[in-house]
């Protein structure tokens, strides 16, 4: 049986695949190209390109492989374009979403493994966040999440479509082969390489009042290779015939942007010029995941806990691609 993966050229999702061909699993990918990179995926790991709610192409892939579950990564994940284009977020997000499950229920595909984030949670209470934190979302990127959050729900209790809801805090860092690379980038770690590299002029430091211990606003950065392995052990814990869960992936530890700056230019030695911005709308002060839940159930453990490893995976990828993935012309 073959595991479709949506979104499967983007940054987790090639990783995620890598990691699934590696396993020795029969993986599908479904990917729009919009932000993702055919080159992303390995040689021989059958594509279509397309949208997740396309219910005519998802019936294809369904007729065509025997389908046993999807991991759905496709999704647009910018906060600040999300506060900017909020409909382009819904319907992309969540509307794309609620199509592609109501086409999965039809070819009787009932395991779901869901791209979710920590951006659910809004402004924290408590930090390290806990699974049971109130969901308020302070952008439409979370709020689009928190959505199919509520579709899966509903369909678990009507249709008995069991899922796993993983809700990431920061991913970053780099497989020798896969690596981040979005066009436009706003993510803080490829942009501080960018501007060592010399492809950017300074990084812009967006907010220096936050109710932090510098100013700046916290996040916890977790290894995209980590990540992938959680959705292998979500995607195991359903084919033993686990019951729904959502759980937090992160290391439970939190650094500030002028803390990853400072990593940052020790990894590379460089010089890393930053010049103050306002604040983004939509970008809560502190964003630290309780991910014992994960641990203790999936037997997950982060092999990559520590920043400035995270960071070393992401130059050393970087350095062996400083353009970034060769781009498809077709795109």
């Amino acid at each position: 049986m073959a595991i479709l993966v949506t979104g499967g050229a983007g940054y987790i999702g090639s990783v995620t695949v890598e990691l699934l061909v590696q396993r020795g699993e029969r993986v599908i990918v479904l990917d729009n190209l919009g932000r993702g990179h055919r080159a992303a995926l390995p040689e021989g790991v059958p594509f279509y390109r397309g949208e997740a709610g396309d219910r005519d192409l998802v019936a294809r892939i369904a007729r065509e492989h025997d389908l046993e579950a999807c991991i759905h990564f496709a999704a647009l994940a910018y906060v600040g374009e999300s506060v900017e284009q909020p409909l382009r977020y819904y319907v992309n997000n969540s509307a794309q979403a609620m199509m592609l499950i109501e086409s999965l229920l039809e070819a009787g595909v009932r395991q779901f493994v869901f791209s979710s984030t920590c951006a659910v949670y809004g402004e924290p209470e408590t930090v390290p966040i806990p699974e049971d934190h109130p969901r308020r979302p302070a952008n439409p990127y979370g709020w689009s999440k928190y959505f199919v959050e509520q579709v899966l729900e509903s369909c678990d209790r009507a249709h008995g479509l069991r899922f796993v809801a993983l809700r990431y805090f920061n991913a970053a860092g780099a497989t020798d082969r896969c690596g981040e690379d979005h066009d436009p980038e706003t993510h803080l770690i490829p942009n501080v390489l960018a501007v060592a590299l010399g492809k950017l002029p300074f990084l812009p430091i967006f907010g220096h009042d936050y109710p932090t211990h510098d100013g700046t606003a916290v996040r916890d950065y977790i290894h995209v290779s980590d990540l992938a392995d959680a959705h292998l052990r979500a995607l195991v814990w359903l084919r033993q015939g686990g019951h729904s869960l959502f759980l937090n992936l992160g290391n439970g530890k939190g650094y500030s942007v002028l803390e990853v700056v400072r990593t940052a230019r020790e990894v590379t030695g460089r010089e890393i010029p930053t010049r103050w911005e306002a604040r983004r709308p939509g970008d809560p002060s502190h964003l630290v995941a309780d991910a014992r839940r994960a641990r203790r159930i999936l037997g997950w453990e982060p092999r990559h806990p520590e920043l400035a490893s995270i960071i070393e995976t992401a130059w050393r990828w970087r350095l062996a691609h400083p353009d970034g993935y060769p781009k498809d012309p077709a795109r």
